[in-house]
């Protein structure tokens, strides 16, 4: 059973409604411990003065900020506490904005808000009138001691929140090289791409998509767990080929087809029928 990771209150104009967070998701991946190869004993971290090599107890470490090369300003616990947000106990709303006009990349974490005691009227009411309007709150909470932009938005029967980036933090297409420029498509090439992307819609399923690495490596670990001796063969590293654009995009589009074909009834008695785009 979660457990809650906060409680405060929802505030937006003279109401609050008291809420529980849960966090909303639970990442699988696979974690390895660094290990002594001849005797298999795990290894131990040490924190050791890059000048003269001796171990430093954890009571003369400081924190200190590079400015330049090998030159910081140390920073003590109080200074820092003098600026810490002030840890209040709700999550204040700013603004309400329509969904599609915040980009994804400004999502970092996710929660679940769950109404406190008492609190359930006024928590329906606030996930009802959201999700009629279909807007999406920006609110700042500080969590961790850390204050945080957030986004709350109604998700099926609960109140989402989702960790939101600063635009600072946002690297912005416009500084990367190598961008596409004046790059000529025909409207041939254009067709075949839309066609080949409607042969691939469908409604979004996330149980359809499976981290097959990570379960190729628990399935790795587990033999080996049992004794099984695991034979490594070397793959020659292929060249990638040079592409003719219309020959793969015919190729593509035959295999869409014949994995479509290969599907089960279900699945594609369930598949919404789609308009085929003219090419």
């Amino acid at each position: 059973m979660p457990r809650a990771i906060w409680s405060g209150a929802i505030s937006f104009g003279l109401v609050n409604v008291p809420i529980k967070l849960f966090t909303a998701t639970s990442q699988k991946d696979v974690r390895f411990h660094q290990l002594h190869d001849k005797d298999g004993a795990r290894i131990q971290q040490k924190r050791v003065c890059s000048k003269d090599g001796e171990e430093i107890p954890l009571e003369h470490i400081v924190k200190g900020y590079e400015v330049s090369r090998d030159k910081y300003v140390v920073i003590t616990p109080e200074e820092l506490e003098a600026l810490d947000p002030k840890a209040s106990r709700t999550v204040d709303i700013l603004d309400f904005v329509d969904l599609e006009e915040i980009d994804p990349v400004y999502y970092d974490s996710s929660y679940y808000m769950v109404p406190d005691k008492g609190a359930t009227k006024a928590y329906a009411l606030l996930l009802e009138a959201m999700r009629k309007s279909k807007k999406v709150a920006i609110a700042r909470v500080v969590l961790r001691q850390k204050q945080h932009l957030v986004a709350l938005r109604p998700l099926r029967n609960a109140l989402s929140m989702e960790t939101m980036l600063y635009a600072d933090e946002v690297v912005s297409p416009d500084t990367l090289e190598g961008l596409p420029e004046d790059v000529e498509v025909t409207d041939r090439e254009l067709a075949m791409a839309q066609q080949l992307i409607d042969s691939l819609a469908d409604d979004f399923k996330p149980e359809r998509y499976r981290d097959d690495y990570r379960e190729r490596v628990m399935d790795l670990i587990e033999r080996k767990a049992e004794g099984q001796e695991i034979v490594v063969n070397e793959e020659e590293e292929e060249q990638a080929p040079v592409v003719d654009l219309m020959a793969a995009l015919e190729a593509s589009l035959a295999a869409a087809k014949t994995r479509r074909e290969g599907e089960p009834a279900e699945e594609k008695q369930a598949r919404p029928a789609r308009k085929r785009r003219s090419a």
